[in-house]
């Protein structure tokens, strides 16, 4: 594999993290609420993130790099989106079904092909800016009912808040590879994750203070649940590392479309490892999914 294509195998091995820490995540929100399961991902991944970090300086024998004042600002925004991105993601979900909502959400590569060009003048060759439509079109057939496209249309309210919400975790993303181009020359790995380790920080600061202020029931519940709470913390963590080590790698576009396989691969795991039959059009959207993502990989190839 030449370097250019070396964002695959990092964004694919996250997509792999991601489905483990969703499906963590889905058993802790039963017994502590969304909002608990969701802070695992900053408060118990954040050791994770400072371990890869620690262990890959001792590796690479390179040292933390210095943050310029256009790497922190970067990095801020791709925390304080993120968490924005997922509030507004959670108000979304509240009011609609999940499959309609995540519809909304992940429009997101197309904002951030768009974002990415505007911003960090990141070009897109035609090819690949078809796999995006392609890739997204398919999110849309498969997470839809052929029932609700009316409803999909027809709530502009819901409508403006889950493209927010994609917009913000395409910002997230856009913030991230712009932090990390900010770091300068130094190994990528190092960049990405020394990105990823100050964001979490920050994050965990905030996001745990606000549950110790506010809600504190959801604070103390990850803490009994640390069992799977570690474990959603390490998936997490894991998928982090991967994604932004693919942003400093490409375009955040290219990364973001190809994240959109854990829908097939999430779809295997629920037909082989629950018994779930897919209907038809969740196959047709997976295909649809999957003739994008040979879209991509074409157009880098």
């Amino acid at each position: 594999m030449t370097a250019s294509l070396l964002w695959v195998p990092f964004t694919l091995a996250g997509s792999v993290a991601q489905i483990v820490r969703n499906s963590a995540q889905a058993s802790l929100t039963a017994r502590i609420g969304t909002l608990g399961a969701t802070q695992t991902r900053f408060v118990f991944g954040l050791p994770f993130a400072l371990l890869y970090l620690a262990a890959l300086l001792a590796f690479s024998g390179a040292s933390f790099p210095h943050f310029s004042r256009a790497a922190l600002g970067w990095t801020v925004l791709a925390g304080l989106s993120q968490i924005a991105a997922t509030a507004m993601m959670l108000v979304v979900m509240g009011r609609r079904a999940f499959a309609v909502a995540y519809a909304y959400i992940k429009t997101e590569p197309v904002i951030v092909a768009i974002a990415g060009t505007l911003l960090l003048g990141d070009a897109l060759p035609p090819l690949a800016w078809l796999a995006v439509v392609v890739v997204t079109a398919g999110v849309l057939v498969a997470s839809v009912k052929p029932d609700d496209w009316r409803r999909l249309l027809g709530e502009g309210g819901m409508i403006l808040a889950g493209l927010v919400s994609g917009g913000l975790f395409g910002l997230s993303s856009i913030a991230a590879r712009g932090a990390a181009n900010a770091l300068g020359q130094g190994p990528v790995m190092v960049r990405a994750l020394s990105v990823l380790a100050v964001s979490l920080v920050m994050q965990t600061a905030l996001l745990g203070l606000w549950l110790l202020l506010f809600d504190r029931r959801a604070f103390l519940g990850s803490l009994r649940e640390w069992r799977t709470s570690i474990g959603a913390g390490c998936a997490g963590a894991t998928a982090s590392a991967c994604f932004f080590t693919a942003f400093a790698l490409a375009p955040a576009a290219n990364s973001r479309t190809l994240t959109l396989v854990e829908l097939p691969l999430a779809a295997l795991v629920s037909r082989y490892g629950h018994g779930r039959v897919l209907k038809r059009h969740e196959i047709a959207g997976l295909a649809v999914i999957m003739a994008g993502v040979a879209l991509l990989l074409t157009a880098h190839a």
